[in-house]
């Protein structure tokens, strides 16, 4: 008999599902849209997407896990940190659990694709595996020896969520966060922040694919811009290496197809991290932007 998983990848634009069997087979994987702002649609949309990949695989009750842009709280059972805010103070595993009438786990996005990348990805035969997202937000998960370290506060590997180190403190207010604060990594480095660096230098407003395939065809000040992100990274990872030294770092997100990432960051590294070498690998996740939701998928084998 197949031992099916299913894996939810909420996002804040768009919701995707993929049925694995337990050899990391992929026999059905779909993407729709996310529900902004509508938590009983989002609710809705998930036990859809859910039902469709039981229906392919001709059983029910199938183990789901689920991740989110944000952790469930130890205390509360409630979402908390959700940058799709819709989802903080809901109950979300224990309304999963009852609508979809099975166990439910729910974990941090970046989890996931710590998990997903860990298990067979870029990141596989590796004792710990740091891995971030730099999408539309910016965090990070942590796997070692292949399970994940997510801490009493379920807040283990949220790197966006902390001020980006050597930096200025008038540069720092620049850049206000939706959690409150002023100077998070996110309003640095995802996309989003990229489009920030861009507007705050040359008062223009691109998205960040734009900004980085003007950097390719060598417009000056998109490369520019693009030089001061690798320089805000490098800090960021820096930081990462003196406090943890993980044997592997993995990128995932869309400013991670940016292939200038993986040509500079080795030699820039040295520079903030102590002692002055760094020989940590830095690699792109190995399943693309399908590693949240096959970590998902992962995380219902836990």
């Amino acid at each position: 008999m197949q031992n099916w998983l299913i894996g939810i990848d909420l996002g804040g634009t768009k919701t995707e599902v993929i049925l694995l069997d337990d050899q990391s087979n992929e026999h059905f994987r779909k993407r729709v849209a996310t529900p902004v702002g509508n938590y009983q649609a989002t609710m809705h949309t998930i036990h859809t997407l859910v039902q469709q990949a039981e229906s392919h695989a001709g059983s029910t009750g199938i183990p789901v896990g689920v991740g989110i842009p944000g952790s469930v709280s130890r205390i509360t059972g409630r979402i908390k940190n959700a940058n799709s805010t819709w989802l903080n103070g809901q109950p979300m595993q224990q309304h999963l659990r009852d609508l979809l009438q099975r166990p439910v786990t729910l974990t941090n996005d970046a989890n996931c694709l710590a998990l997903s990348e860990a298990t067979d990805g870029a990141g596989q035969n590796h004792h710990t595996v740091f891995a971030a997202i730099l999408g539309t937000g910016c965090g990070a998960g942590i796997s070692v020896n292949g399970q994940l370290l997510t801490g009493p506060n379920g807040v283990a590997g949220e790197w966006g969520h902390n001020p980006l180190p050597w930096t200025p403190e008038a540069e720092l207010e620049q850049r206000p966060c939706f959690c409150g604060r002023h100077g998070c990594k996110e309003t640095f480095l995802s996309g989003t922040g990229l489009s920030l660096t861009h507007k705050l230098r040359t008062g223009q407003q691109q998205p960040a694919h734009a900004i980085v395939e003007s950097a390719r065809n060598g417009d000056p000040q998109a490369t520019e811009t693009l030089h001061e992100y690798l320089e805000h990274l490098v800090r960021g990872l820096a930081a990462v290496i003196n406090v943890i030294d993980p044997d592997i770092i993995v990128l995932g997100g869309g400013m991670s197809n940016a292939g200038q990432l993986y040509r500079e960051l080795p030699a820039r590294l040295p520079s903030y991290v102590f002692g002055g070498e760094c020989d940590t690998p830095i690699v792109k996740a190995a399943h693309g932007d399908s590693s949240g939701v096959r970590g998902a998928a992962w995380l219902a084998n836990a």
